[in-house]
């Protein structure tokens, strides 16, 4: 773009000096002639960078999934492939549920036990509750008898003995009930944990996307440890687009402005954008957590830039933004619109000159 206004400047100018002569062409002139651009270029180029500021680092970025089992056992089945993409709920690997399945109708058989143990204490419980009510009536009564002379003694003895051995009973039979209900509690428990952990013998895709490098196979043992990933998952529905920035040429920049990028990828195409938000946040910025005091070195660390994030809009929405995909492009804000047409035509131009590969072998 600044030839091209260079050119339109020469040509101007040999109009003026050379072709009408309006003017007279000696060392003054020349001074002034070449002079004038060099500031006019300088002053516009210093204006554009923070109405629009542009950034030489664009790079898509991608969640990656560290894949972790639910469980530990010998893989069964790997049917997916690397590189290829992978639609959210397909079968990333299978694991041997042999055992699970075993540990699930363990805790149903125990359950089933628990039901039963409980459905008896409670006949046992209704069997017994009228031979007490007779048995406190027959105390009752001997305890008049015995009162008045009428009864034995013995009677009434034996008949508080035989309301002592049914409430034994109830009681006993109401530590069982309640010993079973524990007992029906804790295998529920058990069955959810063991149904939980048979489901995990098969792991989904967590989204869309794909396995760059897949070294699982059948008959590797996986381990659940959050540490030993058994493989990475690139996440590609929702990509994030950051462009970096120096600090000082944020001042205009704010969300829903808009953007323009080009990545290697796709040579001389230009993506619309729109800024979504500004990472007004760097690792310099970050306070450790301890007892100990800031060190501060003797060389301070060089300004960390900061990261604008940037979406995509609808009409590139599709297009394919591998992870780590680099590239560069420029932000438009309110203030100084009508150079904004400078900026898109330096984005065009460089965008177009991805095309050339430069190597000589």
């Amino acid at each position: 773009m600044e030839l091209i206004l260079l050119g339109i400047y020469a040509f101007v100018a040999w109009l003026i000096f050379f072709k009408f002569k309006w003017l007279p062409w000696n060392i003054t002139t020349q001074v002034i002639t070449v002079t004038i651009p060099i500031i006019a270029l300088t002053i516009l180029v210093l204006f554009m960078n923070i109405v629009a500021p542009s950034s030489s680092d664009v790079r898509a970025m991608n969640y990656v999934i560290p894949i972790v089992p639910r469980v530990t056992g010998q893989v069964t089945e790997v049917p997916i492939e690397p590189n290829r993409p992978i639609k959210k709920g397909d079968v990333l690997f299978k694991i041997d549920p042999v055992p699970f399945d075993a540990a699930v109708k363990a805790a149903e058989a125990t359950l089933r036990g628990g039901e039963d143990q409980r459905k008896n204490a409670e006949s046992k419980k209704a069997a017994l509750t009228p031979r007490i009510e007779l048995a406190k009536l027959r105390v009752g009564q001997f305890t008049q008898l015995a009162a008045t002379g009428a009864g034995r003694r013995a009677d009434l003895e034996q008949a508080q003995s035989d309301l002592g051995n049914l409430e034994s009973e109830f009681l006993a039979a109401d530590a069982t009930e309640s010993q079973a209900r524990a007992q029906i509690a804790k295998a529920e428990a058990d069955l959810i944990s063991a149904k939980f952990d048979l489901d995990g013998c098969v792991h989904l895709a967590p989204a869309n996307g794909r396995v760059a490098n897949l070294a699982l196979r059948p008959g590797v043992r996986a381990v659940q440890l959050p540490l030993a990933p058994v493989m990475s998952f690139i996440e590609e529905d929702d990509p994030w687009l950051l462009a970096f920035y120096r600090q000082n040429e944020l001042r205009y920049v704010e969300p829903g402005n808009e953007a323009e990028i080009y990545v290697e990828t796709y040579p001389g195409r230009i993506i619309k954008c729109k800024v979504d938000s500004i990472l007004w946040a760097t690792a310099q910025g970050q306070m450790p957590i301890s007892g100990n005091l800031p060190n501060t070195q003797a060389i301070a660390a060089p300004e960390q830039r900061i990261a604008v994030r940037l979406l995509v809009e609808p009409r590139d929405r599709e297009i394919f933004l591998a992870a780590g995909a680099r590239g560069a492009g420029a932000i438009y804000t309110e203030h100084g619109k009508m150079i904004h047409i400078i900026r898109k035509v330096f984005v065009r131009v460089a965008a177009k000159i991805d095309w050339f590969v430069f190597k000589l072998h």
